[in-house]
């Protein structure tokens, strides 16, 4: 029997409110061009929501689907078994809470049902229990909450994980490179090829390319000391290094950073620190339901009192209101719905 000799999967989509359309319709799309360059239905899906009902994504627009969760739970022990099942998100992921899905997603886990997630699935995935001690990868935005809310999930910045049989992807084309890694696994390099051609794809990302556009690119700086500097930065936002610590590890002088952060960000290396770390406060205030006082911790301040002092200065609000106006524009948002 050949690698390509008639070999099938099913998968399921479930949609959960303000998923992103990327993702899904990225991932769904290429198993689309794989079937037809295979010429039959390699790959059959559906779409699958809690109570059965249209989905709204985040950009407005309504998805049907074929099932509901209390179906896809009857499903698992007949011929309509999926071989994996994907849990679609986006924005506002903290706020879902659902038991049933979880109870759905550890039977199917158990079940040898490939389970994983698109864009901030994760969230769910580890609400279930399935990411204890697991590779996974979130949506870059998202990591830092994710982080604090399940430290035992091994996150990472990366375009995908496969950890045995759970696989997660940070969404966007993301999920696209997951899709193209599975056709691989079962149908070789090239059918990947000739998919990516169909999709004006012009390479295979692998799983640990990185989501954002590099330091360079994304702060429009060249000088490569800096850029070490920042990175190094970037990776010690909890435990903040002092300028001293930072000069002997880029092997520079105190002064020599201080000047060429003047010459190259238009702010001292102090000030740039302590802005980024407050850029991850603002994520971890939007996107958790982390004390304030344990945002600061994680953040690198000593104190509530310093750290919303500081936050006011550069955004103008306190993290209380911060906080505040995130839950009033969910509450509106839920109001509309």
């Amino acid at each position: 029997m050949t690698k390509t000799a008639a070999k099938k999967r099913s998968l399921v989509f479930f949609l959960v409110p303000n998923f992103t359309l990327l993702p899904l319709s990225a991932a769904i799309e290429t198993l689309r061009i794989a079937n037809r360059m295979l010429g039959y239905e390699a790959y059959t899906w559906r779409l699958s929501s809690v109570d059965g009902t249209q989905v709204l994504s985040s950009s407005g627009i309504g998805i049907e689907v074929n099932s509901s969760l209390a179906d896809e739970r009857k499903f698992l022990g007949g011929e309509s078994r999926p071989s994996m099942v994907l849990v679609c998100s986006g924005i506002d992921i903290e706020e879902f809470h659902n038991k049933s899905v979880n109870a759905w997603l550890r039977e199917a886990y158990n079940r040898g049902v490939s389970v994983g997630s698109l864009c901030t699935g994760a969230h769910v995935l580890a609400q279930a229990g399935l990411l204890s001690g697991k590779r996974c990868a979130i949506h870059w935005e998202n990591l830092p909450g994710f982080a604090e809310a399940y430290p035992q999930a091994e996150v990472y910045a990366d375009l995908y994980e496969i950890d045995s049989n759970i696989y997660t992807c940070a969404g966007g084309t993301a999920s696209l490179d997951m899709m193209l890694n599975l056709i691989d696994q079962d149908f070789g390099e090239n059918l990947v090829n000739r998919v990516c051609e169909q999709a004006l794809t012009d390479r295979v990302r692998g799983p640990h390319d990185r989501q954002r556009l590099p330091l360079r690119a994304r702060l429009g700086v060249q000088n490569s000391k800096v850029l070490s500097i920042i990175e190094l930065m970037e990776n010690n936002l909890s435990e903040p290094l002092s300028l001293l610590e930072i000069a002997d590890s880029a092997d520079l002088s105190r002064r020599q950073i201080e000047r060429l952060f003047r010459q190259e960000m238009g702010r001292s290396p102090a000030r740039y620190y302590l802005e980024i770390r407050l850029d991850r406060a603002r994520h971890l205030l939007v996107q958790s339901s982390m004390p304030v006082v344990e945002v600061a911790v994680a953040c690198g301040f000593v104190s509530a009192s310093h750290f919303s002092k500081c936050y006011r200065e550069l955004y103008n609000r306190s993290p209380q209101q911060e906080r505040a106006d995130r839950k009033l524009t969910l509450a509106t948002a839920a109001a509309g719905r």
